[in-house]
């Protein structure tokens, strides 16, 4: 039977303090981070039945909000802000590198929704992040550095979800790393339906498996410049 250390972290990101749940098997060897643009989804049933497997297989995993309360409050204007978004991952990530239960692993994300896009931002800006996987998410909002991505990336969508199809589609067509997009069959944007969210992470643990499962030490880097936030 496997050993867990758990503990509920608050991170201070910028003038916030963002709140996560961490959880890390014996001799783990990576942790994958989960990237939404929420301030409640480290409590989502859903998001939690996939932390378990995947620290069912020993690997770390830290069930994040990007969000604050009051930020998720009004909602369009924070979930949609890919560049705060971005800045809160990155400073989650750098925070890791220096929590000393995790300081030694490999890191990769899990990503949904606005949270996909500020997954590959995070991945392009911190190119030690061995894995990305997106599901139900928006890669095209990542418009702009998608071709210089080096992560390797997995998109999953559902095929009764079109507009969501077709963002990934775009994403994928603009990925120039290792990539792979995976079409759900009778699944739509939140992968409710029957065995969706079984077969997601199904999809995500083969990527991981590959790509996080045992890593590399991590070389020292030097961090893309992340641009700061213009203050209006």
């Amino acid at each position: 039977m496997k050993c867990f250390f758990h503990d509920t972290v608050k991170i201070p990101v910028g003038e916030v303090m963002l709140e996560g749940e961490f959880t890390l098997p014996q001799d783990a060897g990576s942790i994958v981070v989960f990237s939404h643009a929420s301030s409640r989804s480290r409590f989502s049933r859903r998001y939690q039945k996939i932390a378990r497997e995947l620290q069912h297989l020993g690997y770390g995993t830290l069930l994040l909000d990007l969000l604050t309360e009051q930020e998720d409050a009004a909602y369009y204007y924070t979930r949609c802000d890919i560049e705060l978004l971005t800045r809160r991952l990155t400073g989650v990530t750098e925070w890791l590198e220096g929590y000393e239960p995790a300081a030694h692993l490999g890191i990769g994300y899990l990503a949904a929704g606005t949270g996909a896009a500020a997954a590959l931002r995070a991945a392009y800006y911190l190119p030690h992040v061995l894995a990305v996987v997106c599901h139900g998410g928006r890669p095209d909002m990542a418009d702009d550095i998608l071709s210089k991505v080096e992560t390797p990336v997995l998109l999953i969508a559902g095929d009764l979800d079109q507009d969501m199809l077709e963002h990934n589609r775009f994403a994928m067509e603009k990925l120039q790393c290792r990539k792979k997009l995976v079409e759900i069959k009778g699944a739509g944007q939140l992968f409710v339906e029957n065995d969706a969210i079984a077969r997601v992470t199904a999809e995500a643990i083969s990527w991981f498996n590959h790509y996080l499962h045992v890593p590399k030490p991590v070389p020292k880097y030097v961090p893309r410049q992340v641009p700061r936030l213009q203050v209006l």
